[in-house]
């Protein structure tokens, strides 16, 4: 019984709504012409931009690939890599440029005693 009721319950709901909702659609679009108009510019930019990046994944670089002349494992222990510069092979290779960033700042207002105390750059251990 319960599922005669909900089946013929939710029938006349989706055949109400819709029937109504097809009469108010009509009214409104006599009322207001522009959203028509509105509604196939919206519908085509989106329908475009699904085109634009269903075809082309968007980049954020061109993946072009780098001729690297040697890896940090292979180079005699040394652990820098090599790149062949401008990406010209007959070019002998460079030391790739660290991936630390080392910032030196010429200018310090720092007293002396805190200077010493956090400045590691050229002391022993560090780069």
């Amino acid at each position: 019984m319960s599922s005669f009721v909900a089946r013929r319950f939710l029938s006349t709901t989706a055949r109400r709504m819709t029937a109504s909702s097809k009469v108010e659609l009509k009214k409104d679009s006599k009322k207001n012409p522009e959203v028509i108009i509105l509604g196939a510019v919206v519908a085509c930019a989106l329908g475009g931009a699904g085109l634009y990046f269903g075809s082309n994944p968007t980049h954020a670089n061109s993946e072009a690939s780098v001729a690297v002349a040697s890896q940090a494992w292979e180079n005699n222990g040394s652990g820098k890599y090599q790149y062949y510069p401008g990406g010209d092979i007959s070019k002998a290779p460079k030391d790739a440029p660290s991936a630390l960033n080392v910032v030196v700042v010429p200018k310090m207002t720092l007293p002396a005693d805190v200077h010493e105390r956090y400045n590691k750059w050229g002391k022993e251990g560090y780069p």
